[in-house]
């Protein structure tokens, strides 16, 4: 079976070692850097539907050569890009509308 269509997934480990499963969303790579935009997963279905939809934004870094996504600092920046990738959640979701009409 051709899994091309599926969820595009990503695992990130915290501070504390626990791991945590997320669906990419989308990137943005521009003059400020490469970004991405992502969405946990949940293994429970109840978890998913009782989620609030809210998703993170990282930044991604070179480290000891090799990439890692990090956490955004500048409050500035967290908020442009927020609205750049909401945007661009607006118009993917606007076309899926119409196209199902």
């Amino acid at each position: 079976m051709n899994d091309e269509y599926g969820a595009d997934l990503l695992t990130l480990v915290d501070d504390e070692g626990k791991e945590h499963e997320f669906e990419i969303l989308d990137v943005i790579d521009n003059e400020d850097g490469c970004f991405y935009a992502l969405l946990p997963t949940f293994e429970a279905p109840q978890d998913q539907v009782d989620a609030d939809g809210t998703y993170y934004i990282f930044e991604a870094i070179e480290e000891d050569g090799e990439q890692q996504l990090a956490e955004i600092e500048d409050e500035a920046l967290l908020d442009k890009l927020a609205s750049i990738f909401e945007s661009r959640f607006e118009e993917l979701y606007d076309d899926s509308e119409e196209e199902e009409e």
